[in-house]
């Protein structure tokens, strides 16, 4: 296989960096085993694919639902089941369809049950399952596989271990009749599938009550392959089921639910830093219900009927789920159970607040309202930034950690060196600059490398934003304070380099040094 990819290849790829990784790889191929190969025509594979996105968190933390909103159907089950101890990707595909994928290799068709959702049980042993793989012709799949993990905490040690390993990533995977399988790949053995297995960042689900090991837990859902750590880069977390947060235990928030969790969302995310870029409040279900087509014209005209009731007669069934589902009044029983089930205490006062404002508003405005009332735009949009916009350079980083792990997994010093010398060659490219400063931040963002914190904080800053003001500390500052500003720090990191560093913070510190250069560059051209 020659050096340059093909072009059909190159238009899968997210950028320049994906493509040096690739040709990387297309090069090495030929001087190494049959074995590590074959991991690199894996790593080839995954680089020409969407960004993996992981969504983990807790048991009953709501990741499933969030999943549904993400994708705007409601397809993965919910409830507690066979399926939910499962690791399920969500993909692209032609045709809709779920396989099951079990751990010799084996797949079976699964059909989709009456309410168009994977069954929530398989109906099979599923300790011979490695995971499930769900195709859908979804547009937001077109640009990211979404992994929906069983929740951390489950007393089923085995549904913890398949979350943790994210085997479903690339083990036992079978192409499609429409992939190109490269020549070789059947040799791909555990060792080497386990190198190149894992998604490639995070959505990390949390609710109102963060634990002490929620930090370790993140941690367990490792961001990249080869065990390279979740960070601001590629990692972000969401306070899932907002609307449960009693306004009264968050001072500050003036009796507003949604004020409660914005301010609890931030103590959050000063807890999760640096392992992610930010924490951000939603309510999953609502979510679902309005963005998957949930919530139907039935659904509005209903809430139409509670507007119009005494507002005292209102107040008191919205107490609790109980009392509103128990009350004699002229909506049905079950009708009200099922606004519970799509919008809980919370969507509902919010849906017949808005009636009131706007009596005339029509079903479509409503499920709109409550979809911007539910927080998932600014969530889509965070992952757009932090995500989408960085999809080049996280899958870059993902590969070359796979690809080295491959190299150690060989056995073979020279097969190592030979590996080792060519990513070094590839690193010291000014544009591939950006590999090395996503690999400091990782190492300071973990731990790895101890900086003094206001270091680390700098180094968190430059190496996770796209925004050059925000780099710099200085949004909205003229360029020339804005060159002025990188050129003295790219002075004082390169001098914290040579004078006073430990070796590993003088590695970080050069590559902070060249950061700031190339950004004075960048302002000045």
């Amino acid at each position: 296989m020659g050096a340059v990819t093909s072009a059909t290849e190159q238009g899968r790829l997210a950028g320049p960096l994906s493509m040096s990784v690739a040709n990387l790889c297309h090069r090495l191929q030929p001087q190494v085993s049959a074995r590590t190969a074959a991991g690199f025509a894996e790593v080839l594979r995954r680089l020409g694919g969407p960004l993996q996105v992981a969504v983990a968190g807790r048991i009953k933390s709501g990741k499933s639902t969030l999943v549904n909103a993400l994708i705007g159907r409601r397809v993965a089950p919910t409830d507690v089941g066979e399926c939910t101890r499962l690791v399920t990707r969500f993909q692209y595909g032609t045709v809709d369809r779920v396989e099951i994928v079990f751990n010799d290799g084996r797949k079976q068709v699964l059909p989709f049950s009456a309410d168009g959702m994977i069954p929530a049980e398989l109906g099979i042993d599923i300790d011979q399952v490695s995971h499930i793989e769900a195709y859908l012709t979804n547009a937001v799949l077109q640009g990211m596989t979404v992994i929906d993990t069983p929740g951390l905490g489950s007393l089923d040690a085995a549904s913890v271990s398949r979350t943790e390993e994210l085997l479903g990533a690339a083990k036992h995977r079978k192409p499609d009749d429409d992939d190109e399988e490269e020549e070789g790949s059947d040799e791909l053995d555990d060792t080497s599938r386990n190198a190149v297995a894992g998604a490639e960042a995070v959505l990390y689900v949390v609710t109102q009550g963060v634990r002490a090991d929620d930090q370790q837990a993140l941690a367990a859902f490792t961001a990249a392959t080869a065990s390279r750590d979740a960070g601001p880069v590629n990692a972000i977390a969401v306070l899932n089921k907002a609307d449960t947060i009693a306004p009264e235990s968050v001072e500050g928030s003036g009796g507003d639910v949604w004020k409660a969790a914005t301010l609890l969302s931030e103590k959050q995310a000063s807890t999760l830093k640096p392992r992610v870029a930010d924490v951000l409040p939603v309510i999953g279900l609502i979510a679902e219900s309005a963005e998957s087509g949930g919530f139907t014209s039935p659904d509005a005209e209903a809430l139409r009927q509670l507007a119009e009731m005494d507002d005292d007669i209102l107040e008191t069934m919205l107490i609790s789920a109980d009392i509103f589902t128990s009350w004699e009044c002229d909506v049905a029983a079950g009708t009200r159970l099922r606004l519970l089930e799509k919008l809980d205490l919370f969507g509902i006062r919010y849906a017949v607040e808005a009636i009131r404002k706007e009596p005339e508003i029509t079903a479509g405005s409503l499920r709109r309202k409550l979809l911007d009332a539910s927080g998932l735009e600014a969530v889509r949009q965070r992952l757009s930034i932090v995500f989408a916009a960085r999809a080049d350079g996280i899958k870059a980083a993902a590969a070359l950690a796979s690809v080295t792990a491959l190299a150690h997994a060989s056995g073979d010093p020279a097969e190592r060196q030979r590996v080792h010398d060519a990513i070094e060659v590839l690193l010291a490219k000014p544009e591939a600059h950006q590999l090395r400063l996503l690999e400091a931040l990782t190492l300071v963002a973990s731990g790895a490398v101890d900086m003094p914190e206001d270091l680390s904080e700098e180094v968190l800053r430059v190496g996770s934003n796209a925004d050059i003001g925000a780099q710099l500390g200085k949004p909205g500052a003229p360029r020339a304070e804005l060159a002025a500003h990188a050129l003295e720090r790219a002075g004082w990191w390169r001098s914290f380099a040579s004078f006073g560093a430990t070796p590993a913070q003088s590695r970080v510190a050069h590559v902070v040094h060249r950061a700031y250069f190339l950004i004075w560059q960048q302002i000045r051209d």
